[in-house]
């Protein structure tokens, strides 16, 4: 698979200033190759073949939650870095997602943020990220981060958190991907989205199988280590003919 897409590139992410080029990134054989004008060629390798992940984070970007919610986005992140994997997220500065990035920044942990040029006006992107790569549209945000994840984990959040989780689980249902996806249900936060998914196969507008393409964990720590196991391995989707009721 092949893509590019523009670039902001952080020098150093414990650094209060970064500095913006001409950039393009490219797709190749699962690894990213950034060329940064006139400055440097980065070599983004793919985790495949390691133990270590590329985990791909959703979550809300509200400052106004419970802090049960940002503690236990603050401690997947820990886990995360400790355990020597890279988190993809959506690059903000906000949220549960901020709360994810410092848990990984804590035990120096590599980040690569995802996001839509147009977020610059709004002063709402990190600058602490390893790695920065702008996309021209949201479309192409999701596309990148699916595209870079080897697992998914879907914390609390609204309408752009359930966009980002309903099509990676839409398409391992289609069988493009098959990778792991858990949702972290801090609080129950998620306990009537699944009691609605569960209603959808009852009443046939989706086959009862679609509720195990996915993991609702209790804890962060579950949370990895579902991403992490065998498990997952068991989890594929059907295709476009499988799920006909």
């Amino acid at each position: 698979m092949f893509w590019s897409a523009k670039v902001h590139y952080l020098t150093d992410r414990y650094s209060q200033v970064s500095r913006l080029a001409d950039a393009d990134a490219f797709k190749y054989n699962d690894s990213i190759i950034v060329c940064i004008y006139p400055f440097r060629l980065i070599f983004y390798p793919s985790s495949k073949g390691t133990d270590l992940m590329n985990i791909c984070l959703f979550g809300a970007s509200s400052n106004s939650l419970a802090p049960v919610y940002y503690s236990d986005a603050r401690e997947l992140g820990r886990l995360i870095g400790k355990g020597g994997h890279t988190l993809i997220y959506g690059g903000s500065d906000c949220g549960l997602m901020k709360s994810c990035a410092n848990g990984v920044l804590e035990t120096n942990g590599r980040i690569l943020g995802i996001a839509p040029r147009f977020f610059l006006e709004a002063d709402v992107l990190s600058t602490y990220c390893t790695d920065f790569i702008y996309t021209e549209t949201m479309s192409e945000r999701k596309q990148t981060m699916e595209d870079n994840a080897d697992a998914f984990i879907t914390l609390p959040g609204g309408i752009g958190t359930y966009d980002e989780f309903f099509e990676t689980l839409t398409l391992k249902q289609l069988r493009v991907h098959n990778k792991p996806v858990a949702v972290l249900n801090t609080a129950d936060y998620f306990m009537r989205l699944i009691d609605l998914l569960r209603e959808c196969a009852e009443k046939g507008f989706m086959h009862p199988d679609c509720l195990n393409l996915f993991r609702l964990c209790s804890t962060p720590e579950e949370a990895l280590s579902y991403v992490m196991s065998d498990e997952t391995a068991n989890t594929s989707g059907k295709g476009l003919t499988g799920y006909t009721l």
